[in-house]
């Protein structure tokens, strides 16, 4: 089984002054401590669920740039890039220049948006809901045509683009996995099915609805005549580890026990934040304690 963490907050003790030497401590010592993956969040605003909008917030890309300058192996990612936040040849290429930096460690991590409080603030414009699955859908095409080098016009609902070049191409083949962010059943798992590499889901929404997800999800790939088992399943969490478990924190068996139980679901790699991502007592617990261990854990189904 797989680990990666996830940065979706940057507001620390030390203040902003230092957010740029944190965040490089962070990344370096992700991937010091044999973390599979690093992702953060694409949003302009810091959100409701994190933090207030004021507090800060890093954008996606350059900030996976920054942190591929720092570390020499782990998979860098944004959960999720909202389709409007860029055009999709652009978005195309950024991906594949991360890629090619790193040397094959760049995610495409991508999803249909939904924070309008952004967009407006921002001047970004937030069509209707069914608009960003056609445009995510439209995004995902011309990934797929770029990465193949396929340089034919592409005509589109919303794009139009005359010659789609990429060179360079990416280092991983055929292309950098796509991680479709979302649940829904009808449209976000049917797209996942069809063009996507990775799925992802919280983690706490429970052991039943998870099963159900992943079952919607093998319907639409039988149904669309993909293997079920090339789409790498994911989940989402947050959680605070310390060696004791102290004041409701998790220890680094109660950790091993939580990625246990979703390997025996069928998750391949557990994306998580930590409360205490700012200091080193959380990194040395998961390079000692933690992914030695769920290293050797089985996953159901592989």
């Amino acid at each position: 089984m797989r680990l990666g963490l996830q940065v979706p907050n940057f507001t620390w003790p030390n203040g902003q002054n230092e957010l740029g030497t944190t965040f490089g401590q962070i990344a370096e010592r992700a991937d010091a401590a044999g973390l599979y993956s690093f992702w953060v969040m694409d949003h302009f605003f810091q959100i409701g669920f994190v933090g207030p909008a004021e507090n800060e917030m890093l954008e996606g890309w350059s900030a996976l740039a920054f942190a591929a300058g720092r570390t020499k192996r782990i998979k860098l990612g944004t959960m999720v890039t909202g389709v409007t936040y860029r055009y999709p040849g652009i978005l195309v290429k950024t991906a594949t220049t991360l890629d090619v930096l790193s040397q094959g460690r760049a995610y495409l991590g991508i999803g249909a948006a939904w924070n309008e409080e952004e967009h407006l603030g921002l001047g970004v414009p937030f069509p209707p809901l069914k608009e960003r699955f056609e445009r995510l859908e439209e995004t995902l095409q011309i990934a797929h045509q770029m990465w193949a080098g396929d340089q034919r016009p592409f005509e589109g609902k919303y794009n139009q683009l005359t010659r789609p070049l990429n060179s360079p191409q990416s280092v991983q083949k055929p292309h950098p996995p796509i991680l479709i962010g979302g649940t829904g059943e009808k449209k976000t798992l049917r797209m996942i099915a069809q063009y996507g590499d990775a799925c992802n889901f919280f983690a706490r929404m429970g052991d039943e609805a998870l099963k159900h997800k992943l079952n919607v999800l093998r319907e639409h790939c039988a149904n669309l005549n993909r293997p079920y088992e090339q789409i790498e399943k994911t989940t989402l969490d947050q959680m605070v580890l310390t060696k004791d478990g102290r004041d409701g924190t998790l220890s680094p068996q109660a950790a091993i026990d939580q990625f246990g139980k979703l390997a025996e679901l069928g998750i391949d790699h557990a994306i998580f934040s930590l409360g205490n991502v700012h200091e080193p007592e959380a990194f040395e617990i998961l390079a000692n304690d933690i992914v030695p261990v769920v290293d050797k854990i089985q996953v159901a189904g592989r």
